[in-house]
Formats: C-alpha cells, structure tokens, sequence
C-alpha cells in the first residue's frame, strides 16, 4: 500500500500542541466520538442523550430551563431537539399560543433513553478503566476548574 503524508499517526505517535485549546477541543471530540459510538445501536448520539437525561430528571421544562441546567446555549439545546421531536421522543405540551415550549418526554423517549442509558453507563466504565479513577477525578475537577474560568 502506497502511503502518504496524510496517513493519521497513531496514538503512540500523536503529541499534544503547545495551545491548551487545541488540546481541549481535540480531547473533547475524542471523548463524544467515544460516546457515540457506545450510544450508536440506541440511535442517539452524546448530546441528544444528553437531552434526555436532563428532561427526565426535571420533568417539562422550557428550552430556557433546559440551556440553564446543561449551561449550554439556546441555539445548541433547540438544533439537538429537532431530531428527538421529529423521532416522537419529545414533544411541546405548551397550551395553544403560548410563547414558551414545554418539553416533555414521550413514553417512546423514556424507553429509548432508558436502553442508552445502559450504553452510556458502559461508556463510563470504559473510561474510568482507561484513566483510572485517581486521573478520572483529576480531569473531572480540571475541566469544572476551566469552566468556571469564564465566570460560569
């Protein structure tokens, strides 16, 4: 086989950048790559999982409800439920005219979200072996340490 400068590098050869973002945003999509492909057979991916964790947890909420407990924008929490509203797994119980959505669950998203459940829980056993727990809690109290930098 003919190879090129393109070939990816393997991950014994991959180096981090000198530019902390850099090596945030590449960590960040291996981390939901791995994500979705534990989630892959439920049809979900991280952030529509995501989604539906929070909405189970707090019951019908607004988009507004939803962006400030994932502390994620508005654009981001509407662009992910267009796919779960389309798939029947959410639905808007706002009264006619009203200016709020109301999201809530359908039995079809609970039963969906309670199978990925169990692939997102083997997903962070995978993890956790991978990193250990002593480095999982390190990275966990990093990244809450980053987050809070821009004032969160």
């Amino acid at each position: 086989m003919k190879t090129t400068g393109k070939n990816k590098k393997s991950s014994q050869e991959r180096s981090a950048s000198v530019c902390t973002c850099i090596n945030l945003r590449r960590s960040s999509m291996a981390i939901t790559g791995l994500y979705d492909r534990y989630l892959a057979p439920s049809g979900l991916n991280i952030s529509q999982f995501s989604l539906l964790k929070h909405l189970t947890a707090l019951g019908p909420a607004s988009v507004s409800e939803l962006a400030l407990e994932m502390r994620l924008d508005r654009t981001t929490i509407v662009r992910n439920l267009k796919a779960l509203e389309h798939s029947g797994y959410v639905e808007d119980t706002s009264a006619e005219g009203s200016r709020n959505r109301c999201l809530t669950l359908t039995e079809s998203g609970r039963t969906v979200y309670n199978d990925a459940a169990e692939l997102w829980e083997e997903a962070q056993r995978f993890l956790q072996e991978s990193l250990g727990n002593g480095n999982l809690q390190i990275l966990t109290s990093l990244l809450s340490k980053i987050e809070n930098l821009d004032g969160y």
